[in-house]
């Protein structure tokens, strides 16, 4: 019987034994693995979870103070709007500048016309008189 429990006892170290080196076997191969996808991530360039998480937060940040700044600029585009509605003339006071500015126009052109037909004539005039001073003698 004594020696059925030392049996037993050798066993029980045995698979003790063989736990421990799996084990460590098993730690020794994670530890292999982890180093192997670390040197991966390397190669592609890829971010640590806290690079991540940073940059997910700027860009909230930024999207939060895009939507704020948007909706401040519709506010002022409409307050602008308002402003040029209240400082754009009556409709019938635009159509009479208009025609007064037209008016203006027409008197302009016929004075310009006028003068240039006025300075034009003498000179007509002045170079017949000459012709016929210079036929009289």
């Amino acid at each position: 019987m004594r020696e059925r429990v030392r049996f037993i006892e050798d066993i029980a170290r045995v698979a003790s034994g063989a736990v421990g080196a799996a084990t460590g076997v098993r730690d020794e191969v994670e530890q292999a693995i982890k180093l192997r996808f670390e040197r991966v991530a390397a190669d592609l360039d890829l971010v640590s979870r806290e690079e991540f998480d940073t940059a997910m937060a700027m860009a909230e940040k930024a999207r939060s103070e895009n939507q704020s700044l948007k909706a401040e600029m519709d506010a002022l585009t409409k307050r602008l709007d308002a402003l040029e509605k209240a400082a754009k003339p009556a409709p019938k006071t635009a159509a009479k500048s208009a025609a007064k500015s037209a008016a203006a126009k027409k008197t302009t052109t016929a004075s310009k016309t006028a003068k240039s037909a006025t300075a034009t004539a003498p000179k007509r005039a002045t170079t017949s008189r000459a012709k016929a001073k210079t036929t009289d003698n």
